[in-house]
């Protein structure tokens, strides 16, 4: 379980390098860039490593009902990420769409992992969403945008629905079906 913890905090210091030190991160140009990009991909391999090779040790047993909860949380936890690349009129009303998004699939996930392993690694991340979204809003202040067009909140829907169904098919080909049967 080293490597997925080790993993967490190297994604959680290379996503919080720019807003720690802004300075040194400014200084250091495309550098402090590159630096964080390959810290955050070195810090999701390790979590994906150490979670692969984490021994099964189980703390709590979910009941088997909660499968439906994460997936319309799931379903959700997708729309709120796309929210962020959309322009539509629901854009403005959340200021971390992608960091809620974040938060709400961490909870999901843990609703229905009750191992050691997974509570690490999720409960992890959702820590790291609430710090982050924390020392973003002390960071900054926020100008909510302009709603946009209804009609690309409908697209993003569509999108959201497609997008969950390859989530679904990509669980499925590692071996996890996420739907009760």
């Amino acid at each position: 379980m080293i490597y997925l913890i080790l993993g967490l905090i190297l994604w959680t210091v290379a996503h919080l390098f720019k807003r720690v030190v802004p300075d040194l991160r400014d200084r250091m140009g495309n550098a402090g860039k590159g630096l964080v990009a390959v810290g955050v991909l070195a810090g999701l391999v390790l979590m994906v490593v150490g979670y692969r090779q984490a021994e099964f040790i189980n703390v709590w047993f979910p009941p088997d009902w909660m499968v439906h909860v994460n997936n319309l949380m799931m379903l959700g936890a997708v729309f709120l990420y796309g929210m962020s690349a959309t322009r539509g009129r629901l854009r403005g009303a959340i200021r971390h769409p992608q960091l809620t998004a974040i938060k709400v699939w961490a909870v999901a996930h843990l609703l229905v992992n009750g191992d050691l392993a997974s509570l690490v690694l999720f409960g992890g991340l959702l820590s790291w969403a609430v710090l982050e979204v924390v020392v973003i809003n002390l960071a900054e202040e926020w100008q909510r945008p302009e709603p946009g067009e209804a009609k690309k909140d409908i697209l993003l829907a569509v999108i959201t629905v497609v997008m969950f169904l390859a989530i679904t098919f990509i669980h499925n080909w590692l071996g996890v079906w996420p739907f009760p049967g």
